[in-house]
């Protein structure tokens, strides 16, 4: 077994996690209060996946939920405590080598416009809806590029 690749970036109630495993199966996700553990089994090859976080803080594994798609499997962390920013993921100071931050997505929340919460709002009642593999319509709650209905 070897850890999938993973990125990550903070949002005010809650962390993403995308785990970056094309064509998966065998897809498990365990939320604890202080950790996640992933395994799946990915690619034609039948390569095998596991990683265990020991998180910065703690989070509800009640609202956590996870969605898998072709090329990934995005995990949302809900936060024991909203609002509070993590400036990293895990508790250990050390970098792992699979794990980096998800510039792309990566913004200073804490300074956002209205505008922008509005955006975040919708993105967070896209994730609510999620049961397992199971989503509701994604155009109609969010648009990445901003262009919302």
């Amino acid at each position: 077994m070897q850890p999938a690749p993973a990125k990550w970036y903070d949002r005010p109630d809650c962390v993403f996690v995308e785990f970056c495993v094309e064509d998966s199966k065998d897809v498990h996700v365990q939320f604890d209060k202080s950790k996640i553990d992933f395994c799946c089994v990915s690619g034609a090859d039948n390569i095998k996946h596991q990683n265990t976080l020991d998180l910065f803080a703690e989070i509800d594994p009640k609202g956590s939920k996870h969605r898998r798609t072709g090329r990934s499997v995005l995990c949302c962390l809900r936060k024991a405590e909203g609002g509070k920013a993590w400036p990293r993921l895990t508790k250990d100071k050390p970098k792992c080598n699979w794990l980096s931050v998800d510039f792309s997505n990566w913004k200073d929340w804490e300074d956002d416009s209205d505008e922008d919460m509005s955006r975040y709002d919708k993105f967070s009642e896209m994730m609510n809806c999620m049961e397992g593999d199971d989503l509701c319509d994604l155009d109609e709650h969010y648009s990445p590029d901003g262009d919302d209905e």
